[in-house]
């Protein structure tokens, strides 16, 4: 029996969640479907590459199981801020739409939205595909390369916990009338990052490369090529989340000078 390839079937999979999120984001003008797949997707791939060694490699193994726990926090996460509603989106998408006319905004999300994202999430997870081409033991720096996943992993939980608990204070002060002074949060982890979130979920992904490249041996790999976009995206997002914050809240300012933008460190006085 021909041995399946899951590097094809996950460009399979790819190019059909591309097309099907064109379609739906055409028919529905929600940009939302890519949100809800976003953390969806990678553990998919993470399993076909796995259940390709027939579940019978640890390497491969283990980056399935991470790339899971990834994912079911994130959907954990987006589902308690009402990501799953209906109707709900990220208003950065409702952003981009107003500043372009509806032919750039076509092509934004025809090649943006439904190919490029989909296609990065997909490099993501293509330290897999090293580690399948080359099959080795795990070994002591595995282990503790996984060790720092979960703990990023956990960052990350904290971070959105934190951020959580302070909208649901913010809208409760809305509701009572006492608005709270600042409109964001800047205590707890995001007083030592802006955005300490974003800067586990990158070192999450830079990890999950490692654990591949540790499979060949050598420190680089054309597979980096997903962890480099990513990282270079989630920089640029927050610009835009910063002019949004920015323009919305006078004390935002201070706060940003004051403080890291990625890598958590003690503020400056």
């Amino acid at each position: 029996m021909t041995a399946i390839n899951p590097l094809l079937v996950s460009i399979l999979i790819f190019a059909g969640v591309a097309v099907l999120s064109w379609a739906v984001t055409a028919r529905t003008g929600s940009s939302a479907w890519l949100d809800r797949l976003w953390s969806i997707l990678p553990i998919v791939y993470g399993w076909v590459f796995a259940a390709a060694a027939g579940l019978a490699d640890p390497r491969l193994n283990l980056l399935a199981i991470l790339a899971t726990a990834w994912g079911v926090r994130l959907t954990f996460n987006y589902a308690r801020k009402g990501g799953y509603k209906r109707g709900a989106e990220d208003y950065r998408w409702g952003t981009v739409r107003n500043r372009l006319n509806r032919t750039q905004w076509f092509f934004f999300h025809a090649l943006f939205i439904s190919v490029y994202q989909q296609a990065l999430l997909l490099l993501l997870v293509l330290p897999a595909w090293t580690a399948y081409e080359h099959r080795t033991p795990l070994g002591w720096s595995d282990w503790l390369f996984a060790a720092v996943f979960l703990v990023l992993l956990m960052g990350e939980g904290t971070a959105d916990g934190q951020q959580w608990r302070f909208q649901q204070r913010k809208k409760a002060a809305v509701a009572a009338g006492q608005p709270l002074a600042d409109g964001f949060i800047s205590t707890g982890l995001f007083r030592l990052s802006r955005h300490p979130n974003l800067f586990c979920e990158i070192m999450m992904w830079w990890v999950f490369y490692v654990l591949g490249a540790i499979a060949v041996g050598e420190p680089f790999s054309w597979t980096i090529l997903g962890t480099v976009l990513l990282t270079a995206q989630s920089i640029g997002s927050t610009v835009m989340a910063e002019s949004i914050s920015g323009a919305k809240y006078p004390g935002y300012a201070a706060y940003r000078a004051r403080t890291s933008r990625l890598l958590p460190w003690p503020p400056r006085a």
